[in-house]
């Protein structure tokens, strides 16, 4: 996965922006709707790493199957976060899967009822 290509998938999901807290070096993707982040990468950083936020037993998993390619998240909390090598060996498709999984531990909340098209009566 390319820097830009992880940029434009990151944009891609819902209410998700770039914004720049540390500076322009590190690009940081977070949901417009409650401001969390989802995913930090340093997108001209030598190498090239995102890190982002993952279920602490997935996260257990991944560091077990790809062990130089996965590690604890680099300046985070080492439970929730991971950062990944992006390179050759870990296919664009597991990358793309996490950085959904990772938007969806943070996204906002939406109630049932409206994820299905049905709103509530207004009674009057």
């Amino acid at each position: 996965m390319t820097p830009d290509a992880l940029a434009d998938f990151c944009l891609s999901l819902p209410q998700a922006i770039e914004t720049f807290p540390f500076g322009e070096e590190t690009s940081v993707f977070k949901t417009s709707g409650n401001g969390k982040i989802f995913a930090l990468s340093a997108l001209a950083g030598e190498p090239f790493t995102v890190s982002l936020k993952c279920d602490p037993d997935e996260s257990r998993a991944l560091r077990e199957e790809f062990p130089k390619q996965i590690t604890p998240g680099y300046h985070l909390n080492k439970k929730h976060w991971i950062t990944i090598m992006l390179d050759e060996h870990l296919d664009d498709a597991l990358v793309e899967q996490l950085l959904r999984d990772s938007h969806a531990l943070v996204r906002p909340k939406t109630p049932r009822a409206r994820e299905a098209g049905v709103h509530p009566v207004n009674p009057r």
